[in-house]
């Protein structure tokens, strides 16, 4: 079965190569070099194409130190695929959603994550992969659902903010309404080149950019329109 490949973004890139400059100086900023080198290499080479040689390379540290941190290949790419959702979790984070009105906070979050995609296509990749694989290492990151918690946390408060302001409907599922969100983000980008080809449309930063505020007022309608069901 043939996996996706996706060019990694010039900033994950150039991050990877000058953490690779200096030696790490300890035992954090050395599983940053290979967790940073593990997405390059994976998300743009896929599972089977991925050599842990070409992650060394890259993180500028020995193969022995990468079994050492991580174990074989599979722990290596377990550890890689878990660090692609602490980041985007991370970002999420930042955006203080419960510091935020309850409709801007849906705005921020929807407009971030078309932005994450975007500008991560290494993220694309880990999933996309992943779900080729069938999903079987997710289900072994016995912390997976606990880094999804914070952000469901944080939708559900905005939410029951919504409510109470009047401004949503009761009903509204966290889980759900993320899952509506990430998969209008997710799948113009995702699916990009077969867009663009069988449709003849042009799927540039102009087109993206367009999209971007036209499934932002979906959303919103969306849960605006849960107040009278």
């Amino acid at each position: 079965m043939s996996e996706p490949h996706v060019t990694v973004t010039d900033s994950l890139k150039t991050k990877g190569r000058k953490l690779g400059k200096k030696r790490p100086r300890d035992a954090s900023a050395s599983k940053e070099l290979i967790l940073t080198a593990a997405l390059i290499e994976f998300a743009e080479k896929g599972y089977a194409g991925a050599r842990v040689d070409e992650i060394a390379r890259q993180a500028g540290v020995s193969k022995p130190l990468i079994y050492d941190y991580f174990g074989d290949k599979d722990a290596v790419y377990t550890a890689a695929l878990r660090e692609a959702y602490v980041r985007i979790r991370a970002g999420e984070e930042k955006l203080n959603l419960d510091e935020l009105d309850p409709i801007e906070a849906i705005e921020m979050l929807v407009k971030f994550t078309v932005k994450h995609f975007r500008e991560n296509p290494w993220f694309i990749s880990m999933l996309n992969t992943e779900n080729l694989r069938g999903g079987h290492t997710i289900r072994t990151l016995e912390d997976a659902a606990g880094i999804q918690t914070k952000l469901l946390d944080q939708i559900e408060r905005v939410v029951s903010r919504g409510i109470q302001e009047g401004l949503m409907g009761a009903g509204i599922s966290a889980v759900d309404l993320y899952i509506k969100i990430a998969s209008l983000c997710y799948f113009p980008i995702s699916n990009r080149h077969t867009l663009e080809s069988v449709f003849e449309v042009k799927i540039d930063d102009d087109w993206l950019d367009k999209h971007t505020q036209e499934i932002t007022q979906m959303v919103l309608a969306y849960v605006r329109s849960t107040r009278s069901s």
